[in-house]
């Protein structure tokens, strides 16, 4: 019966093509995620498996970084007393959430000198890069048929703060978001963000 189905498969494909159709196809397009990712806050108590984690953050980490630094660091929470810890008075989705995968990045880089000398400086664009690491994030979780919400750890010290004391981060590494990961518990929607109005072409 696989064999026929196979072959039936083929056949659909050969035949669409023939026709100059493109074969239809069950998983979502790109912009069929984009559209359709949204916040979500609320998480069944069905687990998120190590493989599902790795590909977030397999995809997380394809995102672009300036210079190619890739400063991303990421720590993944199972454990409740932690994520109690990084949830603080916000409780909620985090501290119920599965897992929990904070995205970090490291706020300096090292490079060699023209001497040849390593040379520790500032990156000023480690925000940036966590930005679309956790976009891309996000983005898988929709694909994969998860949950997730960014909940911003930078700029504000009182969510930084407690996430450097649970996590033992390094000096140079800061917290950046936090992103609950589960299975939707409810019937979220992706909000209608388009607004004509915000775009100007060829001058403001």
């Amino acid at each position: 019966m696989k064999l026929i189905a196979k072959i039936a498969m083929l056949a659909a494909v050969v035949c669409a093509a023939a026709c100059g159709q493109a074969p239809a196809s069950s998983e979502p397009s790109a912009l069929d995620v984009i559209m359709s990712r949204k916040s979500v806050r609320s998480y069944t108590a069905e687990p998120v498996t190590d493989a599902q984690v790795e590909i977030l953050l397999k995809a997380a980490m394809a995102a672009p970084s300036g210079m190619n630094v890739q400063p991303w660091r990421f720590v993944v929470v199972r454990d409740q007393a932690v994520k109690d810890k990084l949830a603080g008075p916000r409780g909620g989705m985090i501290a119920q959430a599965p897992v929990v995968i904070v995205v970090c990045g490291e706020t300096t880089f090292t490079r060699t000198s023209p001497e040849g000398e390593p040379v520790t400086m500032p990156n000023g664009n480690w925000t940036a890069d966590c930005a679309a690491a956790t976009e891309n994030l996000l983005l898988a979780a929709e694909a994969m048929g998860l949950g997730a919400v960014w909940t911003a750890s930078y700029p504000y010290e009182d969510r930084m703060g407690p996430a450097r004391e649970a996590l033992c981060l390094p000096e140079n590494v800061s917290s950046y978001c936090v992103v609950p990961v589960g299975y939707p518990a409810g019937d979220d929607k992706p909000k209608d963000k388009w607004k004509p109005e915000n775009i100007h072409y060829d001058k403001w």
